[in-house]
């Protein structure tokens, strides 16, 4: 077979070996990394939920207080994804991801030396700053490499960094709080945070020194292999015909919005419960921090092997939107059955299937916009979406600290997340099948 032959078998969606061997090498290349990397992000990012439980006494922060500096960062995030973002497209995804991850292990590194709950919410806000770009800009630099029919598995793997990072995170930040109490005359919180941001920085220098940029820039990939992918992700861009080219078309675009809608809707459940998973795990009868990181991890692996099953068969049947709703209502009663639990067994069983069904929603929800969007429009629109469905990263742990605080229970902030899982998955049901089915 020639290699217009195999490009034009490509291009018509028909895997070749020379197709998946090149697809073998650039997943290789790329998604362990690339993984890794989110894996520190993600535990940065909600390390702060471990924290709480010696930090907050230590600084006499209320529930509420709590929950608003937690959220603060997506203000952060929101204000600085979509310049990052467009930055990105301009300077590389090697030079702009680097950027990112020094950065905020530096000022993630901060936070041990909080004093005080305005300190804690500035940290929060910077951080914000510092990470914002780098999830969007992963799946923007994904769109670059995979074609639409090739996303949600590939999404699904990389974004199972987020498990992942709980399952090992989780039990390994209770046994720096508890082995690192005192020790040098600091808490176990501020060695977590002192320890946890130092992979951040090295990893920074690492995606410099190993990314390519693009399909054109990958010296371990020979002519035939470029041509074959390039094919595929010319005849890929051809079918988006109707992707917005501005920045101002892509802000107006009400598919944009209505994506912005689900995504807020999920992050709701993902983030309500990320800030919140030791708060009720402890809650449900778990002692010692070490234990509460051991028994959290149970929701996760849970969440795991969810996120590879459904990323996989999305793939497979090239179906985004029932893949979606199905276990975003899972999570939904997860939730609701969290509230009633009567042991602590039932209590882990239910936010097991909480977690599993609203995490997972977050990387089989990118295979939605990302059927329709390309170039500056792939570009601003996957940061806008991300930005705005990220203000939930804000809302969902203020909104649960303070009915927790105004109720004195967690149930009535678990029924506030199953009713946001609700509104997504009927707004996931108005996007026309044909519109994301790739």
């Amino acid at each position: 077979m020639t290699v217009l032959d195999q490009a034009s078998a490509a291009a018509a969606g028909v895997p070749d070996a020379l197709e998946n061997t090149a697809y073998k090498k650039v997943f290789w290349r790329i998604i362990p990394l690339l993984m890794f990397c989110y894996v520190v992000a993600y535990l940065d990012r909600v390390n702060v939920g471990f924290a709480k439980l010696q930090m907050s006494s230590e600084l006499g922060l209320s529930e509420a207080a709590y929950g608003a500096g937690a959220g603060i960062f997506f203000i952060g995030y929101f204000l600085f994804e979509v310049p990052s973002n467009l930055l990105m497209n301009k300077v590389g995804a090697r030079i702009w991801i680097a950027r990112v991850m020094i950065t905020w292990g530096i000022v993630s590194a901060a936070f041990a030396f909080t004093t005080s709950e305005t300190m804690f919410y500035v940290l929060r806000f910077l951080l914000g700053l510092a990470e914002a770009g780098f999830f969007p800009g992963i799946i923007l630099y994904m769109t670059s490499w995979y074609p639409s029919h090739r996303r949600a598995k590939i999404i699904a793997t990389f974004m199972s960094a987020i498990p992942v990072s709980a399952i090992f995170g989780n039990p390994l930040s209770g046994w720096i709080m508890d082995g690192l109490h005192t020790f040098h005359g600091m808490s176990g919180w501020q060695w977590m945070f002192l320890i946890e941001a130092i992979p951040a920085v090295l990893l920074g220098f690492v995606v410099f020194f190993y990314l390519d940029n693009r399909i054109e820039d990958a010296k371990w990939l020979n002519q035939k292999e470029k041509d074959v992918l390039l094919a595929n992700m010319e005849a890929d861009n051809r079918i988006k015909t109707a992707s917005p080219s501005s920045l101002g078309a892509t802000l107006s675009d009400g598919r944009v919005w209505l994506m912005s809608l689900i995504y807020f809707c999920f992050v709701l459940g993902q983030y309500g419960l990320n800030f919140w998973m030791p708060t009720l795990v402890k809650a449900s009868g778990v002692v010692g921090n070490f234990n509460v990181g051991l028994v959290s991890a149970i929701p996760y692996i849970c969440t795991f092997i969810t996120m590879l099953v459904l990323g996989r068969s999305s793939d497979h049947f090239r179906e985004r939107r029932w893949h979606l709703v199905i276990p975003a209502m899972v999570a939904s009663i997860g939730f609701i059955a969290a509230t009633v639990a009567s042991s602590t067994g039932i209590a882990i069983a239910a936010l097991s299937l909480a977690a599993a069904g609203a995490i997972t929603c977050a990387p089989l929800f990118w295979s939605l916009p990302t059927a329709f969007l390309a170039g500056t429009g792939a570009a601003a629109g996957i940061a806008w979406i991300n930005s705005v469905g990220n203000l939930a990263g804000f809302l969902g742990p203020f909104i649960i600290g303070y009915l927790k605080d105004t109720t004195g229970s967690n149930s009535i902030g678990m029924y506030f997340l199953a009713a946001a899982l609700v509104v997504g998955c009927i707004a996931t049901l108005s996007v026309p099948a044909k519109t994301v089915n790739r």
